[in-house]
């Protein structure tokens, strides 16, 4: 497990394990797992998303600019529910959506969505237009989607 860690932080070996305190342990599974904006933009990169700059706003939109209770308590970035018919990362239903054990595995469940769902749109507009059938419960969350974008900057966080 330990070494797993390491190589997750890039690292080619592990360090010697017997000079790793618990209280380290704990300290680089929090630093690993620790949320801001900017982690978010690095993993929706890396995980190559064809317009990252509205899954941005979706989380934006989806916690309250992160600050909901959904974000807080359930590590849900996308006001995910727990997927019945489809692979996914979540641990349970809490709050009525999905939670996760750490903000990540919320980005890599959206990324299961995306992958089964998503994965055709070639364009903005028929992603927005997935979004709005299969995606939304708000009447207007496309157009708040794009307003998040648009007086956020979105897509010049990913040039």
């Amino acid at each position: 497990v330990y070494f797993t860690i390491f190589l997750f932080l890039g690292l080619t070996t592990a360090p010697e394990i017997e000079y790793i305190t618990d209280t380290e342990k704990v300290l680089i599974i929090e630093e690993m797992n620790q949320f801001s904006e900017e982690a978010l933009i690095d993993e929706i990169q890396v995980l190559n998303f064809k317009f990252p700059h509205i899954v941005l706003a979706q989380s934006i939109l989806e916690t309250g600019h992160y600050e909901s209770k959904i974000f807080k308590e359930n590590n849900n970035l996308f006001g995910m529910k727990e997927a019945r018919v489809r692979l996914n990362l979540a641990s349970g239903t809490q709050h009525g959506h999905a939670y996760y054990n750490n903000w990540k595995e919320s980005v890599m469940d959206y990324a299961l969505w995306y992958s089964t769902y998503a994965y055709k749109c070639k364009t903005e507009k028929q992603l927005y237009k997935l979004l709005d059938k299969q995606y939304a419960e708000a009447s207007a969350y496309v157009s708040s989607l794009q307003h998040i974008i648009k007086i956020n900057n979105l897509k010049e966080k990913f040039n």
